[in-house]
């Protein structure tokens, strides 16, 4: 597998002080950004922590899913693609500011890419989860193609083998999968996403067996099965839904998983032993989470003007 040794070479190129010279202060530059957003939208913090995921699983973390589509042209950039629909302008707006700030400082140095990494982890901690140091080196990568999307990111209705699957082509275990899954312990789905197990589960006719009948009742008053308003949300973690905590585990044993996605971690046997850990213990899950976060943070990484480039605006190419 020739993509498991390239993450390992570009994990060892990657580096916390990479920046240390160029650009010491980067850290207190993004988190400035990242704190005042989070005063004002908190939704930024899901919403950035998605964007870094969904980045990272369509042609590695380069930033990528940063890249407006050019006016008038016929080829969608990634972030126009219908997987990346509703990914939250509050996330591309962190980064905008971020990167703003930081070129004001240090202009040219730092990648889209890289600041991208550190906005998510910010959120994370902003959140009440782990602080984790952030490794950089990343550069940003030229191509970003809307036709990339689907193959590449799990989707609410895919089955657990389609998103093992995913997981696998990326380097990613099955246990990685589960403890990236614990970023649903903040934000929000729309009713489209989980509609159907509310009333048609897989063309029974009937609701998901495995939703706590409250739950259900509560998601129906939500979301109505046909023709509701499409800005309604509901959250992931119905018990904690600002705290990044390890509350969205035990909402599984619970059967209050949101999405088919969340729940069938708790009903497939490869999963639920892990599901039933992590869910008696906050520690493991944060220090599993802060590992994860750097083994999906150096998927595909871009080094080099070869391959890559350092963006001023990151919606646009230089």
């Amino acid at each position: 597998k020739t993509n498991n040794n390239n993450a390992r070479s570009s994990r060892r190129q990657l580096s916390v002080d990479y920046y240390a010279k160029s650009c010491p202060q980067l850290e207190q530059l993004v988190g400035s950004v990242t704190s005042q957003q989070f005063k004002e939208a908190p939704v930024s913090g899901p919403a950035t922590i998605r964007l870094f995921f969904h980045d990272c699983f369509v042609e590695g973390c380069d930033g990528s899913i940063l890249i407006a589509t050019k006016p008038g042209s016929k080829e969608l950039a990634e972030k126009d693609a219908l997987g990346n629909k509703d990914l939250r302008v509050e996330g591309f707006e962190s980064i905008r500011k971020a990167k703003a700030l930081v070129e004001s400082k240090c202009p040219g140095v730092v990648s889209c890419a890289d600041i991208l990494a550190i906005a998510a982890r910010d959120y994370v901690h902003l959140a009440g989860g782990p602080y984790y140091q952030v490794k950089k080196g990343r550069w940003d990568g030229k191509i970003s193609m809307a036709s990339r999307v689907p193959f590449n990111l799990p989707r609410a209705n895919s089955t657990i083998d389609q998103i093992i699957k995913i997981f696998n082509a990326k380097g990613l275990t099955i246990e990685d999968m589960v403890v990236l899954s614990g970023a649903h312990t903040i934000g929000f789905a729309h009713c489209e996403h989980f509609v159907s197990r509310l009333y048609d589960y897989r063309g029974t006719k009937q609701p998901d067996p495995a939703i706590d009948p409250r739950l259900l009742r509560a998601l129906r008053m939500a979301c109505p099965h046909f023709g509701g308003n499409t800005d309604i949300v509901a959250p992931f973690d119905v018990t904690t839904p600002f705290l990044f905590d390890h509350a969205y585990y035990a909402n599984l044993e619970g059967k209050l998983g949101l999405l088919a996605s969340d729940q069938v971690l708790f009903l497939d046997p490869r999963t639920k032993s892990l599901v039933q850990e992590l869910g008696k213990d906050k520690q493991k899950f944060f220090q599993a989470f802060a590992v994860a976060m750097e083994k999906m943070g150096s998927i595909g990484v871009k080094r080099g003007r070869k391959h890559g480039e350092k963006r001023k605006d990151c919606s646009m190419h230089l």
